[in-house]
C-alpha cells in the first residue's frame, strides 16, 4: 500500500508535467508524466501478463484430456470438471478485485497473487515427478491414478485458481492506471491499451496450445509444468524490475461502504420533497475535491437521490454523517452498479458459448486426423491456435483500421460505444455454434459411414472454422467487456470492474455445467443422452443448435438493455456547476 505523500507540488505553470489523477509514484509522491504511467511501465505489467496466460491456456485447454487420459474420467465428468475449475477461477477476482481496491492496492495485490499462482506452479510440477505423488507407481498408463496425486493435482490447480483470482483483474486495471484519462494522448493510448493487452493475451495462448502442449503430447506433463513455472518467476521479477516506473492508486477502503450508506439515506429520507432543481443536491465543494472526478446528475433512479437532499438540521454538510446525506457523486456511482446488472446477465450467453471451446472443441480434436506432412501429429488443443488467431487479427483491424475511420465517420472518440463493439461480437457466437453443429454432423456421420476408422477420415483443420470465428467474436465482445467494466465502474472499484467482465466467464462455465446437466437428464428421458460415454455416442450437434438458438434470442435481449443505457458522465467539476446557467431539463453530458 502507498503512502502519500506532498513533497512536491506542481506549479501552475508547469502543469502538464505532472499528473493530477490522484495517483502517486513509487515514493508516493505526485508523479512525473515523463518518467512514470503509460507504453514504458505498461510493457513491463504486459510482460507478466504474457507469461500467466501460457500457464493458464496450457493448463485450460489440456486440463479435459489429463482428465480423460491420466485421471480416466468419463468425458462429461471431465468436462463439468473443468467448468467447475474454470468458474471458480473467474469468480475468484471478484473477492481478488475487492481486497485490491479495498485494501492492499493493485500493485501489492499482484505481488501477492502471483506467489500463490508460483506456489500452486510447483506444486503442480511435483505432483508429476516426486515418486510419492506421481500418477502411478511405474507408469503412466496406468488404469486408475493414485488418490494422492488426485489430491494434490486437484489442490494445485486451485491455488492456480486463487492466485488468478488477485493477479487478473489487478493486473489489467493496474495495467490502464498508467494512462491519464484527462490528458488527451494518454486517453486514446488507454482506448488502444486494451486491445493490444488482448494481442499479448493471445501471445500467451498460442505459446500454451503449441509449444506447450506439444511437450505434454510428446514428453509429459511435468516437463510443462518446469516451464510454467520457470517462466512464471522470471516475469515476476521483470515486474518487480518495473516498480519505479508505475503509477499506483491508494486504496481508500472498501468501495461497498459508500454505496451502502446511499441505499441507508436514501430511505431514511424517502419522505422529503424534491427539490425542484438537480442543482441543489449535494455535493463535494469544489475546494475540497483533491482532484477527485465528478459524475453530473442523472435522472435514472430518481429515488436514489433523496439520499443527496439536504434537509433543515442546521448544520454544516461537510460535518454531517454520510449515512445521512451523500454526495451526488456517490449517489451516480450507486446508479452506475445498478446500471451495469442487466448488461452483465445479457452477455453470459457468450460465455457459455465460449467455454465450449476448451472442453468439447478439444475433445473434438482428438477424433479427427491431426497428421501433417511425414507423420507429424497436432496436439489436439493446438487447434485453439485458430481462436487466438482470430482474436488478434480483429483487434488488429478494429483498432488501425476500423476505428480511425468510424472516428472520422461518427465523431466519436471511440468509433463506435462500447456496447455496439460488444453486441457486435456476440453476432459471431451465433454463427460459431450453428457452424460447430454443422461439423459435429458431418463427423458424425463419417462414423456411421465407417465405425472401423471413425472421423479420422477428416482432417482436424474442419475445426479451424469455428475456432476463427469465436476469435474474431472474441476481439470485440471480450475486449470490449474488459473495457466496459475498467471504464463504467466508480474509479475506485477498477480492479473488481475487471473481476465483474471475469465472473461473466465464470457464470456462464457453472450454467454450462448445470446446461450439460439439465440436457443429460432431459435427453435420456425422452430415449438416448446427447452426452454419451465419449464422442461418437454423444449427440454433440444438438446441443450446439440449442446453444445457437439460446444465443440468438438472448442477442435480442442485449440490444434491448444496450438501448436504453446510459453511459458515466464525468466531470472534473462540481455537480452544480453542470447546471450552472441551464435550465432543468438541461445537462451536460461528457460520455467516457
Amino acid at each position: 500500500m502507498q503512502k502519500v505523500s506532498v513533497e512536491r507540488k506542481p506549479d501552475e505553470g508547469d502543469e502538464m508535467r505532472w499528473v493530477h489523477d490522484s495517483s502517486v509514484d513509487h515514493k508516493g509522491r505526485v508523479p512525473l508524466r515523463a518518467s512514470t504511467g503509460s507504453w514504458k511501465a505498461a510493457l513491463f505489467i504486459i510482460a507478466i501478463e504474457t507469461s500467466e496466460r501460457l500457464s493458464y491456456f496450457g493448463i485450460a485447454t489440456s486440463l479435459v484430456l489429463y482428465l480423460t487420459k491420466v485421471m480416466h474420467q468419463e468425458l462429461k465428468t471431465a468436462a463439468r470438471n473443468v467448468n467447475y475449475w474454470s468458474g471458480v477461477t473467474t469468480l475468484m477476482p471478484l473477492f481478488g478485485g475487492f481486497i485490491a481496491d479495498a485494501y492492499l492496492g493493485r500493485y501489492s495485490t499482484v505481488l501477492a497473487s502471483s506467489i500463490v499462482y508460483l506456489i500452486g506452479l510447483v506444486l503442480l510440477t511435483l505432483s508429476w515427478f516426486l515418486p510419492s505423488l506421481k500418477p502411478c507407481d511405474d507408469t503412466n498408463m496406468c488404469a486408475e491414478p493414485r488418490k494422492i496425486h488426485e489430491v494434490v493435482f486437484f489442490l494445485a490447480i486451485y491455488l492456480i485458481s486463487i492466485g488468478t483470482g488477485g493477479h487478473k483483474p489487478s493486473l489489467e486495471s493496474f495495467g490502464a492506471d498508467q494512462f491519464d484519462e484527462d490528458h488527451d494522448e494518454e486517453r486514446k493510448q488507454k482506448m488502444s491499451f486494451f486491445n493490444w493487452w488482448n494481442c499479448a493475451l493471445c501471445s500467451g495462448l498460442i505459446l500454451g496450445v503449441t509449444l506447450i502442449v506439444y511437450i505434454q503430447d510428446n514428453i509429459n506433463w511435468g516437463a510443462a509444468d518446469i516451464i510454467f513455472t520457470v517462466v512464471m518467476a522470471f516475469s515476476l521479477l521483470i515486474f518487480i524490475i518495473g516498480r519505479p516506473f508505475y503509477r499506483y492508486r491508494v486504496p481508500t477502503g472498501s468501495p461497498l461502504t459508500p454505496m451502502l450508506q446511499v441505499l441507508v439515506a436514501a430511505i431514511s429520507k424517502r419522505k422529503l420533497p424534491y427539490p425542484s432543481n438537480p442543482a441543489q443536491l449535494y455535493e463535494v465543494p469544489k475546494s475540497l475535491s483533491n482532484n477527485r472526478r465528478f459524475l453530473c446528475h442523472t435522472n435514472k433512479l430518481k429515488f436514489l437521490d433523496k439520499a443527496a437532499v439536504l434537509d433543515c438540521d442546521g448544520s454544516l454538510a461537510e460535518k454531517r454523517s454520510p449515512w445521512n446525506l451523500a454526495t451526488v457523486t456517490k449517489v451516480e456511482e450507486m446508479k452506475l452498479i445498478i446500471n451495469i446488472i442487466p448488461i452483465w446477465l445479457s452477455t453470459i450467453p457468450f460465455g457459455i458459448c465460449v467455454a465450449q471451446t476448451s472442453t468439447f472443441f478439444v475433445k473434438q480434436g482428438t477424433k479427427l486426423n491431426r497428421k501433417i506432412g511425414n507423420g507429424f501429429e497436432i496436439p489436439p488443443a493446438s487447434i485453439f491456435t485458430f481462436a487466438a488467431l482470430g482474436m488478434v487479427i480483429s483487434v488488429a483491424i478494429y483498432d488501425k483500421v476500423l476505428v480511425p475511420v468510424l472516428r472520422k465517420l461518427t465523431q466519436n472518440e471511440r468509433g463506435i460505444n462500447i456496447l455496439q463493439r460488444i453486441g457486435f461480437g456476440m453476432l459471431f457466437s451465433v454463427a460459431t455454434m450453428m457452424v460447430a453443429a454443422l461439423v459435429e454432423k458431418k463427423r458424425l456421420e463419417a462414423v456411421e459411414r465407417d465405425p472401423l476408422k471413425g472421423s479420422l477420415t477428416m482432417s482436424v483443420f474442419w475445426l479451424a472454422p469455428q475456432f476463427l470465428i469465436i476469435g474474431f467474436g472474441d476481439g470485440f465482445t471480450l475486449v470490449g467487456l474488459q473495457e466496459y467494466f475498467y471504464d463504467q465502474v466508480p474509479d475506485s472499484m477498477r480492479s473488481l470492474g475487471i473481476a465483474f467482465y471475469l465472473s461473466v466467464i465464470g457464470a456462464a462455465s457453472f450454467l454450462s455445467s448445470m446446461l450439460i446437466t439439465v440436457v443429460d437428464h432431459m435427453t435420456k428421458k425422452s430415449g438416448k443422452s446427447w452426452f454419451g460415454k465419449d464422442l461418437n455416442s454423444s449427440r454433440l450437434d444438438k446441443f450446439y443448435w440449442l446453444l445457437a438458438a439460446i444465443t440468438t434470442v438472448n442477442l435480442f435481449l442485449f440490444v434491448f438493455v444496450a438501448r436504453r443505457y446510459s453511459y458515466k458522465n464525468v466531470q472534473k467539476i462540481a455537480v452544480a456547476d453542470c447546471y450552472e446557467g441551464k435550465s432543468d431539463t438541461e445537462r451536460l453530458e461528457t460520455k467516457v
